[in-house]
């Protein structure tokens, strides 16, 4: 092939990021272009360098202090034109994997599975088909019928009421934190997990744990 595929990666874990980078650059087709560590940097690399294929991490900042990349991502695949994104991440909650399809990426890869599947990925999506790698089509497979996708983004006090619940913080230790009324926490919670599609305690402790929170 005279022309190379050209990809740009983005994880906010260096060792991830290089690891990725390794992979994509046994294959002789790949040319690893650029790479990022939060949102605000895929911004700036994607803006300045020519690519066919972004492949990121959506735990990672996001561009405006946000708790992730899936804004800039849903923001992303609405450009025209626009490079294929392949999310790379270790959630597997449902709704979330469901929803990142709703939202428009080509594929979901977890990075649980072989590195085979980057490489797998990239020749399925240049191909015309959207992919999902085994352990994510594992999480796809328990969506249960009617129930939403929710891939979300969460504003800065409900991302902070995230993190002090994973802490070990009661509800109304949070509130007295932020000077707020326990019902307010409670609600701002409950809103945060509508936006993740996260409908009970045990998905919500499932979820800061993939994220590693808790």
């Amino acid at each position: 092939m005279d022309t190379k595929i050209r990809v740009i990666v983005a994880d906010d874990h260096p060792i991830v990021r290089e690891g990725i980078c390794a992979c994509l650059r046994q294959d002789r087709r790949i040319d690893v272009v650029a790479t990022a560590s939060d949102a605000n940097s895929l911004a700036t690399q994607i803006a300045d360098i020519p690519c066919d294929f972004v492949l990121s991490d959506i735990g990672m900042q996001g561009v405006n202090g946000e708790s992730n990349s899936i804004a800039f991502l849903k923001r992303l695949v609405r450009q025209v034109p626009r490079p294929y994104i392949v999310a790379v991440t270790m959630i597997a909650h449902p709704q979330m994997v469901a929803g990142l399809f709703h939202l428009g990426v080509d594929g979901v890869v977890d990075k649980r599975d072989t590195a085979q599947s980057l490489t797998e990925a990239i020749t399925a999506i240049t191909g015309g088909r959207r992919f999902a790698s085994p352990h994510a089509w594992e999480v796809l497979s328990a969506v249960q019928d009617g129930a939403s996708a929710g891939a979300g983004t969460l504003s800065a006090r409900e991302w902070d009421v995230f993190r002090l619940y994973a802490s070990g913080m009661t509800i109304p230790e949070i509130a007295r934190e932020f000077g707020r009324s326990s019902k307010t926490v409670a609600t701002q919670r409950r809103c945060a997990m509508r936006k993740l599609g996260l409908r009970s305690e045990l998905e919500l402790i499932a979820y800061l744990q993939q994220i590693g929170l808790a």
